[in-house]
């Protein structure tokens, strides 16, 4: 096996360096979210991230190449951690769909500094020529698109009443839990976004299901959704 001249396997080295990188890479994402989350993207300086990361601004520019470049690797990151909780595996009812929708909110509050960010730079992407427009633009796409067809499932199965509009009535959720998260951050101290959450999705589910039921009075797939 080729060595280093220490003696030392040299494959060993390089997983050893890799692991160096990895771990700082990751510092620098969760700086970058602190900074993200309260100045937003256009007064946020790579200097100040980099000084929170303990690395040099070189250093920084040697794992990301612009802060553009480094805005959307900690959307994509933070987002990808969601999206598992979301899409990570088919509901089998729509009381099940919404359980889940319920235990990514919790999840959401569990990490306010993520959240926040995410609340700061959706308002700042709505120009254009923000470098996160497109990723937003695709985001509110996916989600919106996934919940709807796992509300056309639902219809087609029989528990949501025929008629309904699957696409307008995902839009209205997103809708809905992002203006529930924007007022949260304001007061996360007093304000229950989850247990409101909670309470439109039961009244909306006792409105568009076939028997009329709402939620179950406590869902244990809710805490278990929220877990990292």
């Amino acid at each position: 096996m080729d060595r280093t001249q220490d003696g030392k396997p040299r494959r060993a080295a390089a997983r050893g360096s890799y692991a160096v990188g990895d771990e700082r890479r990751a510092r620098i994402l969760d700086a970058a979210v602190e900074h993200f989350a309260q100045w937003g993207f256009h007064a946020s300086s790579l200097a100040r991230i980099a000084k929170d990361a303990g690395i040099t601004q070189g250093g920084l520019l040697h794992h990301f190449r612009s802060k553009e470049d480094l805005l959307i690797s900690v959307l994509r990151r933070t987002d990808e951690q969601g999206g598992v909780r979301l899409f990570a595996r088919e509901p089998q009812s729509v009381v099940e769909t919404f359980q889940t929708l319920l235990g990514l909110a919790a999840y959401n509050a569990e990490r306010p500094g993520r959240t926040k960010m995410f609340n700061a730079l959706v308002g700042e992407a709505g120009e254009r020529g923000h470098p996160a427009h497109d990723f937003f633009v695709g985001r509110y796409r996916m989600v919106i698109e996934g919940i709807g067809r796992e509300l056309r499932d639902a219809v087609e199965r029989g528990e949501v009443k025929p008629g309904t509009d699957p696409e307008a009535l995902a839009a209205e959720i997103a809708a809905v839990m992002d203006g529930l998260q924007l007022q949260w951050a304001l007061a996360p101290e007093t304000y229950d976004m989850v247990g409101r959450l909670r309470a439109y999705f039961d009244r909306l589910l006792r409105s568009v299901t076939v028997d009329g039921a709402g939620l179950p009075e406590r869902s244990g797939g809710e805490e278990n959704r929220s877990e990292s």
